[in-house]
């Protein structure tokens, strides 16, 4: 049988009230009487009615994944993230498409706020610096935390010093001896893509390496992005040695095109990506890349967000260290 809030009151020697405030993390209960809650809650493999809690507490105990990212590698991992701190926290997870431009933005949002009534939500760029949704947000009061945003002033969540990370992997391209390097940029509308334009130019800057925009192309975090991204590339008359895409699906992307091509990654060609998602040890050759910790990222995004919703005010910016990571796709560039 289902157990219940009695049994795990009962097991603790407290009250239902203190059941009830230990899983609903409210504050002034002794540690002690913490502690001896949630081993009873462990014993007994309570789980929360969340429709009880709900027309007791007036929330909907849910919390939304606010989307229109088209990495999908890079979407699921923050939704695995997500579902971690959801589940400690009792909490449901759901997810939440919205369309492009200002009127589907905002049908979108509207319909789903609408449905729902969702706690809070997670934005993911570029829909972090989108003023459509922070105004919707806003306007109604929602609490939100944010993955990566361009202004991070007062906004709570988690973010990647993105220029850096890229400034060391552009340096260790060089290090190979690699000249003629290349960048596939995200969408403009995204952060990450004027972090890691900035870090590709701050490296050849620092290097010497003249800038040819030539070599910068743009790309929208696709896979078919990278393709149609490297073919323009490759049909240079002076083609790069070495090709930075600003993501794993993109980077991927530029492998598939130079393998139809005929050309040999990393023997012809070295390519790097950013992010480290699954996408990046699955193909042949293994991705270099930048390891941002995706998933950990939306657990702390989640959590920052759960502190807003218990609290109003509480919740803050949590900055995450990066990963450079120098697989089987880079190497010295071949003379020429």
């Amino acid at each position: 049988m289902r157990s219940r809030i009695e049994d795990v009151a009962a097991a603790a020697g407290v009250s239902m009230k203190t059941v009830s405030r230990v899983l609903n993390h409210e504050p002034n209960v002794r540690e002690e009487t913490r502690d001896r809650v949630m081993r009873a809650v462990t014993q007994l493999q309570y789980k929360p009615n969340l429709s009880a809690r709900s027309l007791a507490g007036q929330r909907s105990y849910v919390v939304a994944l606010v989307y229109n990212n088209p990495s999908r590698n890079y979407l699921m991992e923050i939704q695995s993230g997500m579902l971690d701190a959801c589940r400690a926290n009792h909490y449901n997870l759901v997810l939440a498409p919205v369309g492009s431009g200002k009127q589907r933005t905002t049908e979108d949002i509207k319909g789903f706020f609408e449905y729902f009534e969702p706690d809070g939500v997670v934005l993911i760029p570029p829909l972090t610096d989108d003023n459509v949704v922070l105004d919707y947000l806003e306007q109604h009061d929602v609490p939100f935390a944010c993955i990566a945003p361009r202004n991070s002033q007062d906004r709570i969540g988690v973010m990647m010093e993105e220029t850096a990370a890229v400034l060391e992997l552009m340096e260790g391209l060089i290090a190979l001896g690699h000249r003629r390097i290349a960048h596939i940029k995200g969408p403009r509308a995204h952060g990450a893509c004027q972090w890691r334009y900035a870090g590709y130019r701050d490296a050849l800057r620092k290097a010497g390496i003249a800038y040819d925009a030539k070599l910068v192309v743009q790309g929208e975090f696709s896979f078919d992005s990278g393709i149609s991204a490297a073919n323009q590339l490759f049909d240079l008359s002076e083609p790069p040695t070495a090709i930075f895409a600003a993501n794993d699906d993109m980077a991927a992307g530029v492998i598939r095109a130079a393998g139809e091509r005929g050309i040999a990654v990393p023997r012809d060609l070295s390519v790097c990506g950013f992010d480290d998602t699954p996408i990046a040890r699955h193909i042949y050759p293994a991705l270099t890349t930048v390891r941002q910790p995706t998933a950990e990222m939306g657990r702390l995004a989640t959590l920052q967000l759960l502190e807003r919703i218990r609290t109003p005010g509480a919740g803050r910016m949590v900055h995450v260290e990066h990963t450079l990571l120098f697989r089987e796709s880079t190497r010295p560039p071949k003379q020429r």
